[in-house]
């Protein structure tokens, strides 16, 4: 009865999404002009959309899929050479005027690897992924690389060996309430919780001498299912390699922070590079990783601690001794990023950029080829309509980019590069990365929250026959938050989420302040098993990824109709109710932030009063004693909370006059305004950035969105007050509660010039 009654749950939600569907549907183009468009201009926009449908073939996917990943090609490999001239060659051909454009970038590879058991009793780790007959190119040894973390520090210790879980901050608090010192010791963390930067980076911070970092089945392998080959999940011997750089202090190159790194670039020497780690760090399969977790004693971890391993899990210190010891040749290698362009008929220089990069850790079927060979069909469908006549009013410009995997080298170098043009000239960056079957995921600006949405609500979904705006409203409806749930019914918009790093994204938002956005597909595709393996191979993507390319073909639709939109509209399609609703939301959590913390404070201190914290086992080893916290105070969020109003102000009073506009006579303001109108608005984005930068990071320059000094990926919002707030650091948060509400009423004066220019 029960999966009866869920069955007809699923049945009625995607029935409302479905109406939801056919109602727009029925819509005529002249009652639904595009946002940046008028009447006359969304009809010829939709008809050169239904064109560009009409030319993308899931074959060219597949085909390409299978010559880009059919050897490895990481940065600076032969075969990413030859894959960087194919794509390139690719662009030339569909009329696109195209270059590769190099860098010389720090990329060490591994010369010595060694984690062995020294008591109690002796075990060597393998650290190899072994080649299956099922996959037919995980037997190229001699090009992959091997299981490794680019950019830790060469490094011998031995030391006894303590698990940290995920080796998140506040797992390190957890171990403190216990007693437990890292202080001269290995640590051991499973992937998961944050970005495997951040695992090294607090390990040190807290004492420790090493890390090792493992891939725990119960986060990507048999717990979750079948592992590979007879399932998609990572298999005993399957390893994720990564970058360790502290790309929360700046991404690219480690040697040339905030300069491009051209041949002639003044260099760091490498004993200064910050991005370094601290510490020395390797990650292990997690059949290398049982016999060391095994030889841990001391408390019982906690219960959200504990993996899928077939043992209990301990905390330590020790008994359990491990020596590590890493060791790298530490080359510079060559970055090649293919930079194709379309030049614009009207405005050539305001820039359309895309972007989807073409280095792997070894193969990389799925990450990053699946989002590769999407944007190339998409820029062929531009080519063939280039072909029959068709200009764009913008230049477009795609981009293949190199040295993503290690730190995202080569995007953020070609727009250090090129910062002045790109501050001067780039409207839009739009980005895509890994992409497999399920729900369409768009994360980015949310001045251009709204325009992304209409694109979303004109593709259809290749499995259900509905948009895939309206698959994830009942996606939504079905499985969200109360808060998300009770949004997908009655907000006209999906919200997107905001970006923090993690992609090629990062240099033109963070730190340009260029609208983005990050858009692809998944959920339902099984590809998180083999990430950074040798199993993400062409194989196991055709398997589990998008086996018919249908998800690839949809990307290739949305990314496509963005481009196109950009690039077409007679002014640049930006939106500011959205992006005022979710600022004040970001508003309203740094105050319930401090409220929380507060609360917190209270019961933590509380708990070390009454001595409840856990006691320790081993008198032999030293331990700590947690120490209370001091009270938080009480913030003045008065000055945030008034530019705020004065931002919804701004932003209402924008899309009310493009309203008007839209409606007197269709909207159409002369060239020379809508030229005028579309460097105003520009600037809008461009005000979201403080020169200065964030604290202790002044790369990184936006006040909205960045990623967590101590997440990685994941984003903080306000990030300043965020942050200061999060460390306690209650002067610097008074300090930047002030700063960023001068940057808030910035952007609404931005918003205000916008809209002289409509009237």
């Amino acid at each position: 009865m029960q999966l009866r009654l869920s069955r007809l749950v699923v049945v009625f939600v995607l029935l409302f999404a479905l109406l939801c569907s056919i109602a727009a549907q029925t819509m005529t183009p002249n009652d639904r002009p595009l946002l940046g468009f008028d009447r006359a201009s969304t009809a010829a926009e939709r008809a050169l959309e239904a064109r560009f449908d009409a030319s993308l073939h899931p074959e060219d996917l597949r085909s390409w899929l299978k010559r880009l990943s059919a050897r490895p090609h990481h940065l600076g490999s032969p075969y990413g050479k030859e894959n960087a001239e194919f794509i390139a060659s690719q662009f030339r051909a569909w009329g696109f005027d195209t270059q590769i454009e190099e860098f010389s970038v720090l990329f060490p590879t591994p010369k010595t690897r060694l984690v062995e058991l020294i008591s109690p009793g002796k075990f060597t780790a393998s650290l190899t992924e072994p080649a299956i007959p099922e996959d037919a190119t995980s037997n190229q040894q001699s090009e992959q690389l091997p299981v490794y973390n680019a950019y830790s520090v060469d490094g011998d210790v031995t030391a006894p060996l303590v698990y940290v879980n995920y080796g998140t901050p506040r797992d390190y608090e957890e171990l403190a309430e216990r007693g437990v010192d890292v202080k001269g010791k290995i640590v051991i963390a499973r992937y998961g919780g944050s970005w495997r930067g951040i695992k090294p980076k607090v390990a040190a911070e807290h004492g420790a001498i090493g890390c090792l970092i493992y891939s725990d089945p119960r986060n990507d392998g048999y717990y979750q299912g079948d592992a590979y080959p007879k399932g998609p999940w990572r298999n005993e011997n399957g390893a994720q390699r990564g970058s360790v750089a502290d790309m929360p202090l700046f991404p690219g190159d480690p040697l040339t922070p905030g300069i491009g790194a051209t041949a002639n670039a003044k260099r760091l020497d490498i004993k200064n590079a910050p991005t370094l780690t601290k510490i020395p760090v390797l990650p292990i399969s997690y059949s290398d990783a049982l016999p060391l977790l095994r030889a841990i004693w001391g408390p019982v971890a906690p219960e959200a601690w504990r993996g899928a391993l077939p043992l209990t899990y301990h905390i330590g210190p020790g008994p359990a001794t491990v020596h590590l010891k890493v060791a790298f040749n530490w080359d510079m290698a060559t970055a090649r990023d293919v930079i194709a362009k379309l030049r614009g008929s009207e405005r050539p220089d305001e820039w359309v950029i895309r972007g989807n990069h073409h280095d792997a850790w070894v193969n990389g079927a799925d990450d990053p080829l699946s989002g590769q060979v999407a944007m190339m069909e998409e820029a062929r469908g531009l080519g063939e309509l280039a072909k029959t006549g068709w200009k764009p009013k913008r230049t477009i410009v795609y981009c293949a980019w190199d040295g993503e995997e290690p730190g995202l080298l080569g995007s953020t170098e070609w727009v250090e590069t090129h910062a002045d043009l790109l501050s001067k000239n780039a409207v839009v960056y739009i980005n895509s990365d890994s992409n497999a079957r399920g729900f369409l995921g768009i994360e980015g600006s949310h001045t251009i929250e709204k325009f992304i949405n209409e694109v979303a609500r004109d593709v259809t979904d290749p499995e259900k026959k509905i948009s895939v705006s309206d698959r994830q409203r009942a996606r939504q409806i079905l499985n969200g938050s109360p808060e998300a749930r009770r949004e997908a019914r009655e907000r006209a918009d999906l919200r997107i989420g905001a970006l923090g790093s993690g992609s090629d994204y990062t240099a033109f938002l963070d730190h340009l302040g260029i609208a983005s956005l990050n858009l692809g597909y998944g959920g339902e595709g099984d590809t998180g098993g083999v990430y950074h393996s040798i199993y993400d191979s062409f194989d196991h993507y055709t398997r589990f990824g998008d086996p018919d390319f249908a998800y690839g073909i949809a990307l290739a639709q949305t990314g496509g109709r963005t481009v196109l939109r950009f690039a077409n509209a007679d002014v640049l399609p930006y939106a500011f109710t959205n992006f005022s609703d979710s600022v004040g939301n970001y508003v309203r959590e740094v105050g319930r932030l401090a409220d929380d913390m507060r609360d917190e404070t209270k019961e933590k201190n509380r708990r070390i009063a009454d001595k409840t914290f856990v006691a320790v086992f081993d008198p032999t080893e030293t331990y700590i004693v947690p120490t209370p916290d001091a009270p938080v105070p009480f913030l003045n969020f008065a000055p945030l909370q008034n530019a705020l109003a004065r931002l919804q102000e701004s932003a209402q009073k924008y899309d009310a006059q493009y309203v008007r506009n839209a409606r007197a006579g269709g909207g159409k303001l002369t060239p020379q305004t809508q030229q005028a109108l579309d460097q105003a608005l520009m600037q809008t984005e461009r005000a979201m950035i403080s020169q200065a930068g964030l604290p202790r990071r002044p790369w990184f320059k936006h006040q909205i969105y960045a990623p967590g000094f101590y997440t990685g990926y994941g984003v903080k919002t306000l990030p300043a007050i965020r942050e200061a707030i999060e460390q306690r650091n209650w002067t610097e948060a008074e300090e930047q509660i002030i700063l960023v509400a001068g940057t808030i009423n910035r952007i609404a004066a931005a918003i205000d010039r916008a809209t002289a220019q409509m009237k």
